[in-house]
């Protein structure tokens, strides 16, 4: 068992993953840091009151007494690698934070947004760039880091669509345009998120960076290495309008999208998508979804309240695939935001850089 660390562990996506560790065949949660107002008691006191998730608290991690998140030096003392969940709206600090963990021989797998844009670090999708992970050589020889290193996910709206775009592309038919218009889920906005005035009865227009980000990031995650360096893609533009709505978990992108050359069937399509499988399916990885990719038929789905649990809240859910007379087809995806979009993806990112052999014991 490699011994793991949550930092941010009381925050909401740090909950998600002490709740999704429970039991993971190759993951121990042996140490939960936050900041110096949560630490020096119990996990379980450092929550009390403000545990969101619907399973209880694992009893050994409740026991756990809370670290100082700047104390570097005890948390390395305690794991092997860890989860940063830092929920802060100071990027720097949390730059500053993963840097000091990874530079102190710790592995960061991160679900911050910090250092997504950093030149030498990773953004993972594991169906997708697997093979990117190859950047973590070249990263800690830039720092000169022994076994540290710093690892990014991407944006949680990201996974509700970039995947059945990308097993079109990797098939050979090759989207170049994308409109993107998501209804994205309040727990997305993390506790306690968006007041309950402006949600109740209404949906908000607009969120934060969002749109910046669902249009941006796919580009480097498809992009390539070159020469140590990450080279975006240059053959998709992505447009993109964010909306926060009154669900609790599960962000839906409403997907039109256009092909450069040749355009395949709608049953050519399907095909596709039923037959995706990639590296984490072959690798087994505990965390994967066994179908990445799951086509719902029914008109009116997929649907946040009934499909956003879809393989444990791993896969992507699709539906409503159909001809567009502006693009050349349009489809509904729908993904689990705090498991696939945030702590399940982190830690499926985890599982893969064991099995490449970047985390060791």
């Amino acid at each position: 068992m490699f011994r793991v660390g949550i930092i941010g562990a009381t925050g909401m996506v740090g909950q998600r993953y002490i709740t999704l560790l429970q039991g993971h065949p190759w993951f121990k949660v042996t140490c939960v840091a936050a900041s110096s107002n949560s630490a020096g008691v119990s996990y379980g006191e450092s929550v009390k009151g403000r545990w969101h998730m619907s399973e209880p608290i694992p009893k050994e991690v409740g026991e756990l007494t809370v670290i100082d998140a700047s104390n570097i030096e005890q948390i390395a003392k305690s794991c092997d690698f860890v989860f940063c969940a830092v929920e802060m709206s100071d990027k720097e600090k949390v730059k500053q934070l993963e840097e000091s963990l990874a530079a102190a021989g710790l592995p960061v797998i991160s679900s911050a947004s910090a250092h997504r844009w950093t030149s030498d670090v990773p953004m993972l999708l594991p169906e997708i760039n697997a093979d990117h992970s190859q950047m973590i050589d070249i990263q800690r020889k830039n720092h000169g880091w022994s076994k540290g290193f710093i690892v990014v996910k991407p944006n949680c709206s990201i996974q509700s669509f970039l995947t059945p775009v990308y097993a079109l592309r990797q098939a050979g038919y090759e989207i170049d345009q994308l409109s993107v218009v998501t209804m994205q889920a309040i727990s997305g906005a993390g506790y306690p998120g968006v007041p309950s005035l402006d949600m109740i009865d209404n949906i908000v227009p607009f969120i934060g960076g969002e749109e910046e980000k669902t249009e941006n990031e796919p580009l480097k995650i498809l992009g390539k290495i070159k020469k140590g360096k990450f080279l975006l893609a240059d053959n998709l533009n992505i447009t993109a309008a964010c909306n926060r709505v009154p669900v609790s978990d599960g962000h839906t992108a409403c997907v039109s999208m256009s092909f450069k050359k040749k355009k395949p069937s709608i049953e050519k399509i399907l095909s596709i998508w039923k037959e995706f499988s990639s590296v984490p399916q072959e690798f087994k990885l505990p965390m994967a979804p066994k179908q990445a990719i799951v086509y719902l038929n029914e008109d009116n789905r997929p649907q946040p309240k009934k499909d956003r649990g879809s393989e444990q809240g791993m896969a992507v859910s699709v539906g409503r695939l159909r001809e567009c007379p502006v693009f050349d087809y349009k489809f509904v995806g729908l993904s689990h935001n705090t498991i696939r979009g945030a702590a399940g993806g982190g830690i499926l990112n985890a599982e893969l850089l064991v099995k490449q052999g970047y985390i060791t014991k």
